[in-house]
């Protein structure tokens, strides 16, 4: 697969690769039971030249294909899932500013991004309500040349941290989702009160938490994409969120079952190396199969995407596909290792969590029944 991208892009490939030996792995699990988000994480990432993934040339960045992006993604998630996503909600929004922003919001926002000083989030889920993300109630209402945000804002990743923040909100009720815009937002603007990060099962480092807005005032030249354009936007980046989701699954059960075939053949029992008892080798195998069709999916997916072709149906595969496999593959590795695959001296129990947290992030499993199942009776209507 990486024989198809350019040298540049397996350069990248190999840097990510890099970086979650030797950055995430050692320190991911001191992140997990601290339950923090480490403040230098995106600068360190950003000197390993992970950020400006989705950025032009033009604005200095590396103007990656999907299918390179994925990559990264799968590599960075081998070490850790949670870190990789806020990579990839990172990068996502420099490449929604380099696409969409005024010549000054680019000019503001995308340096600092790239060197990891700014950390950006994505606020689109609200408390009430996630996968109908046409109906978000936070408000945006003209005040003189500038506009007031009053609303909450729920399950942001990088939320404990974030310092721009990418704000989905309702100018006017009356035309539903058209009249959802973007606005790009200093998480410090006065009006804006970040909550407590939660309590979850896994997935620590990625800061999950919320915002409320109330009366804050921003001024025009916030606007990142006008009322219609904001929505469509989001709706746009499902594909590649998706696929992306799918791909860094593998990455987990890629380590995972590493993980479990070292221990399994290190390790006697009864005379005999576990990894030669036929029960082990067919469950691990079973492993191996799921995630080399996961690869597939995720993969096929980004090649749609690339060639400019429709990757609905295929991403929502894929995510629906990898999220399962994922959960299950990793749990199965676990067992194969006994108690110590439960252990947090292994990487498995933070990988169950993710894998777990994977599909409810960028539309349920649910959700993707629903996209298979419309494409399905479509020809019957």
């Amino acid at each position: 697969m990486d024989e198809t991208l350019n040298g540049a892009e397996q350069v990248l490939i190999a840097a990510a690769s890099a970086f979650a030996r030797d950055t995430i792995a050692p320190d991911a699990p001191g992140w997990e039971h601290r339950r923090v988000m480490p403040e230098d994480r995106i600068r360190r990432a950003a000197e390993a030249g992970l950020t400006g993934l989705l950025v032009s040339r033009e604005h200095g960045g590396h103007a990656v294909s999907m299918t390179a992006m994925a990559r990264v993604m799968e590599e960075l998630s081998k070490a850790d899932m949670g870190y990789a996503f806020v990579l990839v909600v990172h990068n996502n929004l420099m490449g929604a500013i380099s696409r969409a922003g005024s010549a000054a919001q680019v000019e503001r926002y995308l340096g600092p991004m790239k060197t990891g000083e700014t950390l950006g989030a994505f606020l689109l889920t609200e408390p009430a309500g996630g996968s109908d993300a046409a109906a978000i109630t936070t408000r945006a209402e003209r005040d003189g040349d500038g506009w007031v945000l009053n609303g909450a804002k729920a399950w942001i990743t990088s939320a404990a941290q974030a310092d721009l923040l990418s704000v989905y909100a309702q100018t006017d009720p009356s035309l539903g989702w058209r009249g959802i815009a973007t606005f790009l937002v200093d998480a410090d603007t006065p009006g804006i009160v970040r909550e407590t990060p939660y309590e979850t099962l896994g997935a620590h480092v990625m800061g999950t938490g919320g915002f409320r807005f109330e009366d804050c005032r921003i001024g025009a030249a916030t606007m990142l994409m006008a009322p219609g354009d904001g929505f469509k936007a989001a709706m746009a980046g499902i594909d590649i969120a998706r696929a992306n989701v799918a791909a860094m699954c593998c990455g987990m059960m890629r380590s995972s079952l590493d993980t479990a075939l070292a221990y399994v053949c290190g390790r006697k029992a009864f005379g005999q190396r576990l990894g030669d008892f036929q029960g082990l080798q067919w469950q691990l195998a079973d492993v191996a199969t799921d995630l080399h069709a996961s690869r597939l999916m995720a993969y096929d997916a980004a090649a749609a995407i690339d060639a400019g072709q429709s990757a609905v149906e295929a991403a929502a595969h894929a995510k629906k596909f990898a999220t399962r496999a994922a959960l299950a593959g990793i749990a199965q590795c676990m067992q194969a290792m006994g108690a110590d695959g439960f252990s947090h001296d292994y990487p498995l129990a933070r990988h169950l969590a993710c894998a777990k947290m994977a599909q409810y992030i960028d539309g349920t499993t649910e959700i993707q029944n629903v996209v298979l199942s419309r494409a399905l009776l479509k020809p019957y209507e």
